[in-house]
């Protein structure tokens, strides 16, 4: 990715970080728990990561709107259509912050993709990868990014073996 294209996706981060302390600030921001809004100020700074590493975001937040949960990002990374759990954490406690993506959610992540993959236009379904992004928000340190490719795939037997 050339300079140039880094220089804006900066920018970008930049301008969505000023309109946000500007709605908090005019007291227009619907007031979340404070974990939640370190989940969304997580998922922005993963959102610009994997946009600095190339990939092409095609969603956030996705859901299905008939299965419960959702997909925090979507994206290509080339042919590879990106399934991306992303988990935040402030501190560098004990345990790290992917430890938290278990069977359930899994489970839940490989029915949303199955859902996305039918809505595609394509005959055929790409290739599919399922991902975990940790950030690390920790006050007074630099961002910290800890990206699992392929964390986990289709079936449980295939998580197994990767553990």
């Amino acid at each position: 990715m050339g300079w140039f294209e880094q220089m804006r996706i900066g920018c970008e981060e930049r301008a969505l970080a000023d309109l946000e302390w500007v709605t908090r600030r005019r007291g227009h921001a619907e007031e979340l728990a404070a974990h939640l809004a370190t989940g969304i100020d997580g998922e922005n700074a993963a959102f610009f990561h994997l946009r600095r590493k190339g990939y092409i975001m095609v969603a956030r937040r996705w859901s299905s709107g008939d299965l419960p949960g959702d997909v925090d990002l979507i994206a290509w990374q080339g042919p590879m259509l990106c399934f991306v759990e992303v988990k935040t954490r402030t501190a560098r406690d004990t345990n790290p912050a992917e430890i938290t993506v278990d069977s359930h959610k899994r489970s839940t992540l490989r029915r949303l993709a199955r859902q996305y993959v039918r809505q595609l236009p394509q005959e055929t379904a790409p290739p599919v990868r399922f991902d975990v992004l940790s950030v690390y928000l920790v006050p007074g340190e630099k961002k910290a990014f800890q990206h699992f490719e392929g964390a986990f795939g289709w079936s449980e037997r295939e998580d197994y073996e990767w553990r």
